[in-house]
């Protein structure tokens, strides 16, 4: 007789989808997906919230109150704990996101190192907080990772400064190792991609020698992206290491596009959805298969792939809450996927940006724009809180 299969999780039970959220809180939630969603109002808004900071007016408590409060945990680790403490009351863990862009002086970028590395001390005392997460571009001079990149010859300064740059990496993957805390290598812009994969690759093979501690990032609307990651897989089990990978979409579309359309080279990204969606689903496939050798973060929106993976699961009997597997989302969006697969036991988190509301900013301007561009996003997110206000309306 054949094992009975388990249902597979109901992602459109709202009831458990915001049962974190107060009426009031998700009647905020309504409103900020109704702006976001509206193209016109959202880039007015972003044009005006650029403008009032670059001439100092006080906005900072409007913006912490709404978008900020929504979509990151707090200015600081300790006030991201408060944000982490009800995430866990929900079952889902939390990933620190330092999300302050744009700093690329030397200081700077050693005060992002360190900031991440009091994220992996903070993880190291918490059972929520299972990951730790970083961009290189937070602790390298994007230039440089551009020069990298294209194999350029670098100047004497240049030299210097990858020098840190490759430290700076280092001493986080280092830590993460010595804490048993993993950590996520963000994938940024495909322009300097290249040294981002090389760095995390080398970090791999040193500290990936039991287990998986440091995952790359594969952004799968790359339509060169499944062949990496079978590249990948190839290179650990030559040299003997775990390979972790978390596997997105990706969230720069259209930057990629026009850059590849002024500068007069072929487009990296799919020409269509429907490809982008058949790679993200192989991706997973191909993790499951080699899921031995490999962990693997699903980190998506996309309740289809969220699904298949659940499904894959079940067929080649993995137990939901087996530590090489993961899903995750951005906090504030999706938590029907990500409170209903919590629930049903499956290893979820959230990935919760903090930072300073000023230094934060460029990143939720960016968040919303690429909100905006995502087909569907929006109005799934508001169908959803609709549906349960309806609900409680007639509890």
């Amino acid at each position: 007789m054949a094992p009975a299969t388990i249902a597979p999780p109901d992602l459109g039970d709202t009831r458990i989808a915001f049962r974190q959220y107060t009426n009031r809180g998700l009647l905020r939630a309504y409103w900020l997906f109704r702006i976001i969603g509206m193209p016109w109002l959202n880039g007015m808004g972003r044009a005006f919230t650029q403008f009032a900071l670059a001439i100092h007016l006080p906005i900072t408590w409007a913006v912490k109150a709404t978008i900020f409060k929504h979509f990151c945990g707090g200015e600081n680790i300790a006030e991201s704990l408060s944000t982490a403490q009800k995430l866990s009351d929900g079952g889902v863990g939390t990933i620190l996101d330092y999300s302050v862009e744009g700093q690329e002086d030397d200081d700077s970028l050693d005060h992002t190192c360190e900031e991440i590395l009091r994220t992996i001390a903070a993880a190291k005392q918490r059972s929520d907080i299972p990951f730790s997460v970083f961009k290189v571009t937070g602790v390298s001079p994007t230039a440089l990772l551009e020069k990298v990149s294209k194999d350029e010859p670098l100047s004497a300064e240049d030299a210097r400064e990858w020098k840190l740059v490759q430290g700076r990496v280092e001493r986080i993957c280092q830590a993460a190792f010595e804490s048993g805390i993993p950590v996520l290598v963000d994938a940024e812009d495909s322009w300097y991609q290249s040294a981002i994969d090389a760095l995390a690759t080398g970090m791999m093979a040193r500290f990936n020698r039991e287990r998986a501690i440091v995952f790359n990032t594969i952004q799968l609307y790359r339509h060169d992206r499944l062949e990496f990651l079978n590249a990948s897989y190839a290179d650990a089990e030559r040299n003997g290491y775990h390979l972790g990978v978390k596997l997105v979409r990706g969230a720069y579309m259209e930057k990629e596009r026009q850059r590849a359309e002024e500068q007069g080279y072929p487009s990296p990204i799919h020409a269509d959805k429907g490809a982008v969606d058949r790679d993200y689903d192989d991706a997973l496939r191909f993790c499951l298969k080699h899921i031995d050798r490999m962990a693997v973060m699903a980190g998506t929106h996309n309740e289809r792939s969220t699904l298949l993976l659940a499904r894959l699961m079940e067929e080649d009997n993995l137990a939901r809450n087996d530590r090489r597997i993961w899903f995750a989302q951005l906090l504030g969006m999706s938590d029907n996927i990500t409170y209903n697969m919590a629930d049903a036991g499956f290893n979820v988190a959230k990935y919760v940006p903090y930072g300073p509301v000023r230094a934060v900013l460029p990143y939720l301007i960016r968040r919303a724009a690429e909100n905006t561009s995502v087909a569907g996003q929006m109005g799934r997110e508001l169908k959803l809180i609709v549906a349960e206000q309806r609900r409680r309306a007639q509890a």
